[in-house]
């Protein structure tokens, strides 16, 4: 009984934690998916973190519920091509060896990161600060980007957030609470896709599933409210050190 408590703890205090990162930067995978290891097998984990997660992106986005209001055109964009990715990044979790997928998502956070940190004076060289309206050429790589991290989002998903972050710097968006709430509608759309496939495939753990979406849920939405009211620059650097941490965690994991 004590260690079933002790198990039950700890998936529901990661689920906490994983909504408030995710609302943030993103990684929050790397708490619910290690703590799910330890009671069920990899892909039952992979696929019960994704349903974990959902509320929890789901309600950061309607705590940033002010900035989604100024963002709709974003949304319009980027929201297919993440449901596309999505979907077929969630069919490859059973038709791909991991090892492949795996390989290049260090380099991919690493670059994410670095492009973070460098927004502003990326954004002005490129003339999408302040506000400006992208160019065709741009909101076109932007739009196919999205749709590859769609796909990663749907095969594993730790660090989706930092990816998304990197590219909608360039999309015009000059405030990161703003960046964070189109992020957070845009992974739930990709997790909420995922998850019907995991459900036609009958690979959730939904005992643990409902318990760590409640808290994922509670985190998510308390994060967005808590970020709204930190500089900018605190979210930005939390972001980098999230990105330097998962990129670590996928190189150690290889």
């Amino acid at each position: 009984m004590d260690q079933q408590l002790w198990q039950w703890g700890l998936l529901v205090c990661a689920a906490f934690l994983a909504g408030v990162v995710n609302s943030v930067a993103g990684g929050g995978t790397l708490l619910t998916f290690p703590s799910l290891l330890a009671v069920v097998n990899p892909i039952a984990a992979n696929a019960t973190s994704t349903v974990a997660l959902m509320p929890g992106t789901l309600f950061a986005g309607l705590g940033y519920r002010d900035e989604l209001r100024r963002c709709k055109k974003h949304l319009v964009r980027l929201l297919p091509p993440s449901l596309a990715g999505g979907l077929i990044g969630s069919l490859l979790v059973t038709r791909m060896p991991a090892k492949m997928f795996a390989a290049a998502v260090p380099w991919l956070l690493i670059v994410a990161s670095v492009l973070l940190l460098l927004q502003g004076p990326l954004a002005r060289r490129f003339g999408t600060a302040h506000h400006e309206e992208p160019s065709a050429r741009t909101v076109a790589t932007i739009v196919f980007f999205q749709f590859l991290v769609g796909i990663y989002g749907g095969y594993f998903g730790a660090g989706i957030g930092i990816l998304m972050l990197s590219s909608l710097a360039f999309m015009g968006i000059e405030s990161i609470h703003e960046m964070n709430a189109v992020k957070s509608i845009l992974a739930a759309g990709m997790n909420g896709v995922t998850i019907v496939v995991f459900v036609l495939s009958g690979v959730i753990v939904w005992k643990y599933a409902l318990a760590m979406a409640v808290a994922g849920g509670c985190g998510g939405y308390a994060g967005a409210r808590v970020a709204r009211g930190l500089k900018p620059i605190w979210i930005r650097g939390i972001v980098v050190a999230v990105g330097v941490a998962v990129a670590a965690y996928s190189w150690m994991h290889r």
